[in-house]
């Protein structure tokens, strides 16, 4: 935001302008009471001296509604009487009442409004009162009926006369209330008017003497400052530069040419500093530049930025060059040993990158179905935490980067994840960096660096760099190891297959043995079972008890065929229920049960059968199956 520029000339406007600016605030003063004074008259001719008259009028029409309701009762031909008691009723009051409530809406005290909403609820029931007296004497036998003559009369005496005098005392006192208010405005008015006589007296005295302030500070804030920039200027013409001055300058055309000079001063001899400081290789020396437009110190910032750059990108590439050298060395000193290799790998990781801690994960693949990680090297870890204990993948953060195949990196480590210990106590690292260990997108690994520092990009990438260079060589350690196991099995396989041929020549002839006596024995098998099924009737039920299929006997023993019967509940054929129920209960309880069961044949006659029942034993099925084997003995009977 720029700064505003209090000029000789603005000075000079900003005089003008604060007298004017009081004879603006003496105007509105009177404008803004004038104004409240009309809005105070508006209200009292436009609310209030209305609200009065309306209530003055309300008093007489329920003093005419007494007097009429009453000549009602006792004036039966009067009926010019009736008429008007009438049009007050229908026409005259609510049209008084609409006006009341659209004046009460402009009332600002809640008290008064409840009160006129009182006087209506009670004129409402004074009304009910009239109307029951205009209901009830219509006719002329109406008014001979000394009963009904004598109720209306009492009805007057006793509702219409005191309803009338609490109404007319109700609206007394409101209309004293709107006329107090009324006096109060006027009295406002007055206050208002002599209160804006003493304001407009008092303005005009003070402009009078802020006008000759004026002028007096406008004659000295023009000669001092030019006393004193002459002083500068014949300096300047000497070649001297002045030392600063602890002197505060006005924002007007003079201080800023004082400002200006000063600032050039104290701008040449920052700059002449920090070309020696560049010099002499401090790139991190803090330099302003005079401006944005300042060509010699924005050159020179360019060329600090330009040398620190290419420093420090020099030393970035000898730094990942030294590390890549060092560790290609290791990894070709050890890929006879992977676990003197991997301590190798995480204790010199850990140094090179100044970390506090390291875990080195190697991917346990000798069972396919059990893959996971685990810790084979490590430097300063709790490794307690990890003995017996397995690294699936997507398990924690090193579970992730193995299932991501991607680097994880954070600088907000949950509490409790890894603990940075010493003699003097432990506490959580700043960041955490997660490597997969991985050739042609084919995890073998992931190494973990804790650490009180933060790392920079190239730092990460030294380490992804680090480890391929660590996967390939894994790769070659397991290749070579896994093919040394696998001559070792090959040899004792052959060994192995030698001394099973003979017991598999063996096992051949008890097996061709056991076939032919399982051929026997399912013939005899198959001879039972067409016995059975040719005397006896089958049924297979499922575990709904619902029959599921039936042999030929069925057709001749109940007259129906497999058809009739497939699908169907075994409860619609049998007649004795005890019989069926304990049925069902031992073949769900898994027993084998026997008994006689009457079953309806297709003339819904019984037919008594000898039923032997059990489950199906066939551990093929999925759900439970029953077999029924039933004999005819209708026929012994």
């Amino acid at each position: 935001m720029k700064k505003f520029r209090f000029t000789i000339g603005n000075k000079i406007l900003a005089g003008f302008i604060l007298v004017i600016l009081f004879f603006a605030i003496n105007a509105a003063v009177i404008v803004v009471t004038v104004n409240q004074n009309e809005e105070i008259i508006d209200k009292s001719s436009e609310v209030i001296e209305p609200t009065v008259s309306a209530l003055k009028e309300f008093r007489l029409i329920i003093i005419r509604s007494k007097m009429l309701s009453t000549n009602w009762v006792y004036l039966q031909t009067n009926t010019e009487d009736k008429e008007a008691l009438k049009l007050l009723h229908e026409v005259e009051y609510p049209d008084l009442k609409d006006e009341l409530v659209s004046l009460k809406n402009s009332w600002e005290d809640e008290s008064q409004k409840e009160m006129l909403d009182s006087i209506f609820q009670n004129m409402d029931i004074f009304l009910g009162v009239q109307q029951e007296i205009m209901t009830e004497l219509v006719t002329f036998e109406d008014y001979e009926d000394p009963l009904k003559k004598f109720t209306m009369v009492e009805l007057v005496e006793s509702s219409i006369i005191p309803q009338t005098n609490a109404l007319m005392d109700q609206i007394a006192e409101l209309t004293a209330t709107k006329e107090q208010e009324d006096t109060a405005s006027d009295n406002l008015i007055q206050e208002s008017s002599s209160r804006l006589s003493s304001i407009t007296i008092t303005l005009v005295a003070v402009i009078t003497v802020i006008s000759i302030l004026i002028a007096l500070y406008m004659s000295r804030s023009i000669t001092n400052p030019i006393n004193y920039i002459k002083e500068i200027i014949l300096k300047l013409s000497s070649g001297e530069l002045p030392e600063e001055k602890d002197r505060k300058f006005g924002n007007d055309e003079i201080g800023e040419m004082a400002v200006a000079v000063d600032k050039l001063v104290n701008g040449l001899k920052s700059t002449s500093y920090f070309a020696e400081d560049i010099g002499k290789g401090n790139y991190e020396a803090s330099f302003e530049p005079l401006s944005e437009n300042d060509v010699l110190g924005n050159a020179l910032l360019d060329m600090r930025d330009n040398l620190k750059k290419v420093a420090e990108e020099d030393k970035m590439r000898s730094w990942a060059t030294e590390g890549l050298a060092r560790f290609g060395d290791i990894l070709r000193r050890h890929q006879d040993n992977l676990e003197k290799l991997s301590d190798e790998i995480i204790s010199n990781l850990v140094k090179y990158m100044k970390a506090n801690q390291g875990g080195l994960f190697i991917l346990n693949e000798d069972d396919k179905e059990d893959a996971h990680l685990n810790l084979t090297a490590c430097y300063a870890w709790d490794k307690k935490k990890y003995l017996d204990q397995k690294i699936y993948e997507g398990e924690g953060l090193t579970g992730q980067a193995w299932l991501e195949k991607d680097t994880v990196y954070i600088t907000e480590v949950p509490d409790e994840y890894v603990n940075i210990t010493s003699g003097l106590g432990g506490a959580n690292p700043k960041s955490i960096l997660i490597v997969p260990l991985k050739v042609n997108d084919e995890v073998y690994g992931v190494i973990e660096v804790a650490s009180f520092q933060i790392y920079e990009k190239f730092e990460i990438e030294f380490v992804e760099k680090i480890a391929e260079s660590i996967a390939s060589t894994i790769s070659s350690v397991k290749i070579n190891e896994r093919t040394q196991k696998l001559l070792e099995e090959s040899t004792e396989l052959t060994e192995q297959m030698r001394s099973q041929e003979e017991e598999m020549r063996q096992n051949m002839e008890e097996l061709q043995a056991t076939q032919e006596e399982m051929q026997r024995n399912q013939r005899e098998t198959e001879i039972r079972e067409g016995i059975i099924n040719a005397t006896n009737v089958m049924l297979e039920l499922d575990s709904s008890f619902t029959i599921t299929s039936t042999n030929d006997l069925v057709k001749s023993t109940f007259g129906l065929g497999e058809d009739d019967l497939s699908g169907k509940r075994i409860d619609n054929f049998i007649e004795n229920i005890e019989g069926l129920q304990d049925l069902k209960t031992n073949l769900m309880a898994g027993n084998v049960w026997s008994g006689a069961i009457s079953f309806k044949n297709n003339r819904n006659e019984g037919v008594q059968l000898f039923v032997s029942a059990g489950p199906a034993e066939d551990i093929s099925m999925e759900e439970k199956k029953y077999l029924l084997y039933c004999a005819d003995v209708s026929q012994l009977n």
